[in-house]
């Protein structure tokens, strides 16, 4: 199952009631949207298994998944820990100038004049914008992500970002 693929979503984080129902840390923005994007790959260590969401919502701070053939609550311990991924295919394309994170991870990073700056590695959700994490070996930049500003060019064909950002800061 080639990795590029797919898109971590979240993880099976407990169990919901008696009747399999299972609760889920989802990694996407709305957290009850993780339930639009059926089938689920679960996958744990060297295994992996397909399951179709039948239903579920928004529960406060975490989602409530029912998944076809979990019907026990001994059932849903078992997949608790499983990573949840979905393919990439799944979902919608990103309008111009919209990027997911899964895409950006990953990239080259240059500054405008051709200087390497490292890779990204991650990002990280602030409250005012988010910030890429940039690591060159050792080293690593946390360099804002504002279009237009820090970020000057993304090219996802080239594997390259482009940023106004000093090399020495």
């Amino acid at each position: 199952m080639p990795s590029s693929d797919f898109l971590n979503a979240g993880e099976v984080s407990g169990v919901f009631g008696v009747k399999g129902l299972v609760k889920v840390f989802s990694f996407t923005e709305p957290r009850e949207n993780i339930l639009r994007y059926s089938p689920w790959i679960l996958q744990k260590n060297n295994q992996t298994r397909e399951v179709k969401v039948t239903g579920g919502q928004r529960q406060g701070n975490t989602v409530v998944a029912e998944l076809e053939g979990i019907a026990d609550r001994d059932a849903a311990l078992a997949l608790m820990g499983w990573k949840i991924l979905i393919r990439k295919q799944q979902l919608p394309k990103p309008k111009p100038g919209e990027y997911y994170w899964a895409d950006l991870v990953g990239l080259r990073v240059e500054t405008q004049e051709g200087i390497p700056l490292g890779v990204v590695d991650h990002l990280l959700e602030t409250g005012a914008n988010d910030v890429l994490v940039v690591v060159d070996g050792e080293s690593e930049r946390l360099i804002p992500f504002l279009q237009q500003h820090t970020v000057l060019n993304i090219d996802l064909d080239a594997g390259l970002m482009v940023v106004d950002w000093e090399p020495d800061f």
